[in-house]
C-alpha cells in the first residue's frame, strides 16, 4: 500500500517554500528560520517515527478486522462516503480530546508550539501521538472498514488539513459554513482566551457546530499563536517531549494517587485545590496593600 503521506511530501515542501517566498516579497512575517527549521525537524521525525509506528497500527487495525460485524468491500462510492464521515467523526473526538485530557496533550502540543502560523507549521508534527490517538478509530474496522481502506482515509484527511496551515488565505464564503478552512484553523491555534480549545475539525467543522466547540474567526480579533505559556525554544528535543517531562514532575510531587491520575487524565492546565487554593492566596505585598 502506497504511502500518500509520503507521496505528498515535495507538494508539501514547494508550497512551503512557495508561500515563503511570497512572505518575503509581501514582507508579512508569516515566517522566522529557527521557527521553520525546528517545524520542518518535528514533521521528518514524525515521518520516521512512524514507518514503524504504522505497522504497528496496521497490525492493531486486522486484529480486530477479523471480529468485524460487517465486511464492507472498497468495490464503489458509497463505502468511501461512509468512511469519510466515520473517520473525520473519530478525528473530530481524538482532536478534541488531545486538547482536553493532558496524556494526549503531551503529543499533540508540539503541533501548538509555534508561535508563526505558516505552512511549514503543519510539518511540526508529534513523535508519540501515533501510538495513542488510533484508539478512537478501533470502532472502524470492528464496523467492517478495512484497515487499507481506514489508513488510506486517514492520510487523505492530514493532507487535506495541510493547507488550512496559512494566513495567506482570509475568507472562503459559503465553503466555510461546512469544511474546515484557513480561517476556522487560525481559531483553533490561537491562545486567545476566546479562541482557546476551540474548532478542532479534520475536514467538516459542523462537528464543531453540533458538539458546541466552534467559535468564527473576529478579525477584530487576531489570532496570538503558541501556548498560554511558551516553552521558546527551537531544540527539537524539547519541543517534543517537555511536556512528558512535566507530566513525571507533577505525577512525581504528587500527594496520593487521586492527584496522580489528574495531572495525567485532566485537562493540561488542572491542579489539585490545595495548589488552586495557594495560587489564589494574596502575596504578602497585596495583602499589606489593603
Amino acid at each position: 500500500m502506497p504511502n500518500l503521506i509520503h507521496l505528498a511530501i515535495p507538494v508539501f515542501i514547494l508550497l512551503v517554500v512557495l508561500e515563503a517566498v511570497f512572505d518575503a516579497v509581501m514582507r508579512r512575517e508569516l515566517y522566522q528560520v529557527k521557527d521553520s527549521a525546528a517545524s520542518l525537524t518535528m514533521g521528518t521525525g514524525n515521518v520516521l517515527v512512524n514507518l514503524g509506528g504504522k505497522v504497528i497500527i496496521f497490525a492493531i487495525y486486522s486484529y480486530f478486522y477479523r471480529f468485524a460485524i460487517f465486511k464492507i468491500e472498497p468495490t464503489h462510492v458509497l463505502p468511501w462516503v461512509l468512511l469519510f464521515f466515520a473517520d473525520d467523526f473519530s478525528y473530530y473526538w481524538s482532536h478534541r480530546t488531545s486538547h482536553e485530557c493532558r496524556l494526549f496533550w503531551a503529543s499533540h502540543v508540539v503541533h501548538h508550539s509555534s508561535q508563526k502560523y505558516n505552512l511549514s507549521t503543519a510539518l511540526r508534527q508529534t513523535w508519540t501521538g501515533t501510538f495513542f490517538t488510533f484508539i478512537f478509530f478501533l470502532w472502524l474496522p470492528i464496523v467492517g472498514f478495512s484497515p487499507v481502506m481506514i489508513m488510506t482515509m486517514q492520510a487523505i484527511s492530514l493532507i487535506y488539513q495541510f493547507w488550512i496551515h496559512t494566513e495567506v488565505i482570509r475568507s472562503l464564503g459559503p465553503f466555510e459554513y461546512i469544511f474546515n478552512t484557513p480561517s476556522h484553523h487560525r481559531v483553533h491555534h490561537a491562545s486567545n482566551g476566546r479562541y482557546l480549545d476551540r474548532n478542532h475539525a479534520g475536514w467538516l467543522i459542523i462537528w464543531d457546530k453540533v458538539f458546541g466547540t466552534f467559535e468564527h474567526e473576529d478579525m477584530g480579533i487576531p489570532p496570538v499563536y503558541g501556548l498560554t505559556k511558551n516553552i521558546n525554544t527551537y531544540n527539537p528535543v524539547r519541543i517534543a517531549f517537555h511536556e512528558w517531562r512535566d507530566i513525571v514532575r507533577d505525577v512525581h510531587h504528587s500527594q496520593d494517587w487521586r492527584e496522580a491520575f489528574g495531572y495525567i487524565f485532566r485537562g493540561p492546565g488542572w491542579k489539585p485545590e490545595r495548589l488552586r487554593a495557594a495560587s489564589s492566596a494574596p502575596t504578602t505585598q497585596s495583602a499589606l496593600s489593603n
